[in-house]
């Protein structure tokens, strides 16, 4: 996916409608045309981006720098409990849009949704090994003070 054919990227240049709730020059933000909840919002960079390790410090901090006070909004906006920010990543992780986006996902006690977190236990030694592979792996020269 591109520029060219990204439906965020459509949206963000006027191409495809959206129910648009905030906007600066870096981030868009408005609400899910597929909701799993009252108020699911969507923020998106202007910068097309496929995936967070994709995408650079600029444009993350922009998103993070505008989540605080978009979730704020929705969670009162619906009168939510709290909310859940979901950020897939690659088809197998449910990405559908090969554009960052990050899901506000209002909630209310007892919806029904994410009811279980399907956890498990490591066995001996393996946490272990799995984060000796992750810390050899860390391109730290990608983080900026």
């Amino acid at each position: 996916m591109n520029v060219q054919t990204c439906v965020f990227c459509k949206i963000i240049a006027g191409q495809i409608p959206c129910t648009k709730v905030y906007e600066n020059d870096a981030v868009l933000a408005f609400l899910d045309i597929g909701p799993i909840s009252d108020g699911h919002t969507l923020v998106v960079p202007k910068a097309h981006t496929p995936r967070v390790d994709k995408t650079d410090s600029h444009t993350m901090a922009a998103l993070a720098q505008a989540l605080p006070m978009l979730a704020d909004a929705v969670q009162q906006a619906v009168g939510a409990d709290g909310y859940n920010i979901l950020c897939n990543n690659g088809l197998s992780a449910g990405q559908i849009v090969e554009h960052v986006h990050l899901h506000i996902v209002p909630r209310k006690k007892n919806d029904g949704l994410f009811n279980q977190w399907p956890s498990f236990q490591y066995p001996q030694g393996k946490a272990g090994a799995i984060a000796e592979k992750i810390i050899q792996n860390l391109n730290l020269s990608r983080v900026r003070p």
